[in-house]
């Protein structure tokens, strides 16, 4: 037999075969065909593939039994999860009603539990979620409780286990984000901040920090008019989408009067220890506060005295505060705590060091804020003790000492004590952020809007 063969139209259709009412597009498998076959053919295929017939295949497919997968599924334990948010006057059975909850065994964990029971204390608006069985059996819930005092965001949770219940406390994983807002004063500083413009108002904890970062340079009772204008970037931090605490204002820029006053946050990132400063590195707070009571009056000063039970007259080496027993007491500096301790006639008495050769003492407390000890590390205005009546004293109050190098001075003398200024690699790093935050500035600023920096 001739090797080479002509393939004629009869022979190629002898090679799709015929398969019983199956529909197969078969003219493209035979045009392949025809070119695989065409590299050996000696004659071309003048046929159109698209004449050639048509055939189909038909089979029969097992479909699935749904009914063996409904009671398969019946037969799993079901769980639904659903969300609440509290409503003014709600209680606990109120809450678990909407949360589909019917199990009095864990309305009793709820409320028994010391950690479950910080759920009975959500504020209105406030989420919670619950998870049950079908019967309404409680398999776990929580919710997110931020400290009002510290603002530190927990997840507070209750589980199932078993026949018992266990709940945790957690901190929360928030997401921070970093927003910037811009406002015009119309008629206060308040009013401004409470418009829904720009992505809605902003939380009073920025209008606080606003006041305190431009103190020292605007009085905000009687320097603000109409016509000023102020921009903030600050931290917030969110969990499931929802706002959960706003945190600290980053930079802020504050126009009073056609006069621009300028502050960004710089924080060391090994003390953790921080402060605002001009966009020139200057710190703008005072380095030591000039009471390190809130409300208080100075019932001894620093000066010499007879001494109340002695009866000699001696030098008083500082200053008296009288404040009722339990009034907080606050660190007059950053610092770090060098002593914490009972100290003779100091009574209970917290020493702390600050940046230089500076120190201060604090004497006669009833009892030590938590955590106060000897090495910790304590922020300006941080609470650290309470005022009482220890040591030789004859009523509550707070003996506050001001030391140069361990000598005590009069702390009045140092009221404009500029903070400690930033060394060259703290500078350096300080600077790359004040550029950024200039640049924010810079876009939230109205445009051609030239004003005088300080």
């Amino acid at each position: 037999m001739n090797p080479i063969q002509k393939i004629t139209r009869h022979s190629l259709l002898q090679l799709v075969p015929s398969t019983r009412k199956a529909r197969i597009v078969s003219a493209g498998a035979v045009f392949m065909s025809m070119c695989a076959f065409g590299a050996i053919g000696v004659a071309p295929i003048a046929n159109d593939p698209a004449d050639l017939p048509v055939t189909s295949v038909e089979q029969n497919l097992e479909l699935p039994n749904l009914a063996d997968q409904i009671a398969a599924l019946q037969q799993d334990e079901q769980q639904f999860i659903r969300e609440e948010r509290i409503r003014p006057g709600d209680s606990l059975g109120s809450l678990f009603n909407r949360l589909g909850v019917d199990d009095a065994d864990a309305q009793k964990f709820v409320r028994t539990d010391k950690t479950a029971r910080r759920l009975l204390s959500l504020k209105n608006g406030k989420r919670v979620q619950a998870e049950t069985d079908e019967n309404g059996l409680l398999l776990s819930m929580r919710a997110t409780i931020v400290d009002g005092k510290g603002g530190d965001a927990r997840q507070v949770s209750v589980e199932r286990k078993g026949d018992k219940f266990v709940s945790l406390d957690t901190p929360a994983k928030l997401e921070r984000r970093v927003e910037m807002r811009s406002r015009d004063i119309q008629s206060s500083l308040y009013s401004a901040t409470d418009s829904n413009i720009d992505g809605g108002s902003m939380p009073d904890s920025v209008v606080g920090q606003i006041i305190e970062m431009f103190s020292t340079n605007i009085d905000f009772r009687s320097d603000i008019k109409r016509g000023d204008r102020f921009s903030v970037v600050y931290e917030t931090y969110w969990l499931d989408g929802e706002l959960v605490k706003t945190g600290r204002i980053l930079a802020g820029e504050f126009v009073n009067r056609g006069v621009s006053y300028q502050s960004v946050w710089y924080e060391d990132p090994l003390t953790k220890q921080g402060g605002y400063y001009s966009l020139d590195g200057k710190a703008l707070k005072k380095a030591f506060l000039k009471s390190p009571l809130e409300f208080s009056r100075i019932s001894s000063g620093f000066s010499m005295r007879v001494h109340p039970l002695s009866g000699k007259w001696k030098a008083h080496k500082g200053v008296d505060y009288a404040a009722t027993s339990g009034t907080p007491i606050r660190a007059a500096a950053d610092g770090t705590v060098d002593f914490a301790g009972n100290s003779g006639g100091y009574g209970n008495q917290v020493v702390l060091k600050h940046w230089s050769n500076y120190s201060t003492a604090y004497a006669h407390m009833s009892r030590f804020a938590p955590g106060v000890r000897k090495g910790s590390k304590v922020s300006q205005g941080q609470v650290i003790g309470y005022v009482g009546s220890t040591g030789w004293s004859t009523g509550p109050h707070l003996h506050y000492e001001f030391r140069v190098a361990g000598d005590a001075k009069d702390p009045n003398k140092f009221k404009s004590l500029a903070q400690q200024p930033l060394s060259q690699a703290e500078l350096s790093r300080f600077r790359m952020a004040a550029a950024e935050m200039n640049h924010r500035f810079s876009l939230l600023a109205p445009s051609g809007n030239a004003m005088a920096a300080r």
